[in-house]
């Protein structure tokens, strides 16, 4: 096997990558601290062609250096929007039809290995929160459902970007 070269990856360019089709799923940023987590977010969101990311409340948005050290050009690929309210982005894609899943571990969570059909005919979003507080319980009170993330080992707990990276993937799988 031979590593590939940058030139071998056939990456495709911004204009091209806003012009094909988007997996129908958006993802909401609910205070998140870390400009390096939000970063990383937008790669995964980029990679996995992500319609749209909303950042509310403290999460920081673009431009800006510490965001851009990570997200190697991403926020420019992927479309975004600030939103100060949590909960108004989400009644208002709850109004059109989206469903939304708050990626937590709370009472009743579907656990994300059980998942086994997600609804190809509906747009999703998945809520992910601060990294102390996690999604607040206002948020978590107008989901649709919860998603907790399998964990055996003694933490029980994962960085907000590797949490997104597990999801996003799931959910690209299932939608595409």
């Amino acid at each position: 096997m031979k590593k590939l070269k940058n030139s071998e990856l056939n990456r495709i360019d911004v204009t091209s990558f806003k012009s094909i089709k988007k997996t129908p799923l958006i993802v909401v940023l609910d205070n998140i601290r870390s400009l390096n987590n939000i970063g990383s977010i937008f790669r995964t969101c980029d990679a996995f062609l992500v319609s749209k990311i909303y950042l509310c409340g403290i999460t920081a948005k673009p431009p800006n250096r510490k965001i851009n050290k990570t997200a190697l050009g991403s926020t420019e690929s992927v479309e975004w929007e600030y939103f100060k309210s949590t909960k108004k982005i989400i009644e208002k894609l709850k109004s059109k039809g989206v469903k939304i899943w708050s990626i937590e571990q709370v009472e009743k969570a579907k656990k994300l290995h059980e998942i086994e059909e997600i609804d190809k005919g509906i747009e999703h979003a998945v809520v992910f929160g601060n990294e102390i507080k996690g999604v607040s319980q206002e948020i978590i009170d107008i989901s649709n459902n919860t998603i907790e993330i399998d964990q055996y080992g003694t933490k029980h707990s994962l960085n907000v970007t590797v949490a997104a990276g597990i999801v996003v993937w799931k959910f690209y799988n299932s939608l595409n």
